[in-house]
């Protein structure tokens, strides 16, 4: 039980860090379009920005994986 909980942390954590991350890098793109600095260099931060969200998204989605496997797993302990 202590494993599924720590990787249920560690996962739900990480994955809300590299969205957070994810949406700062996307922001940093919309600038750099906005102030028109350079297609490759707005077009890279973007792309990056959104590989970080999804990555993070994906990461989220397997801590949330673990939580309900371990919700079951309380479950089936206690019983019910």
């Amino acid at each position: 039980m202590k494993k599924l909980k720590r990787k249920w942390l560690i996962y739900s954590v990480s994955g809300i860090l590299f969205m957070g991350a994810g949406l700062s890098v996307l922001g940093e793109a919309a600038m750099a379009k906005a102030f028109e600095k350079g297609f490759m260099n707005w077009f890279l931060l973007g792309t990056l920005g959104l590989l970080l969200f999804f990555a993070g998204l994906s990461v989220f989605g397997q801590g949330i994986v673990y939580k309900s496997i371990l919700d079951q797993k309380k479950n089936d302990f206690n019983g019910n």
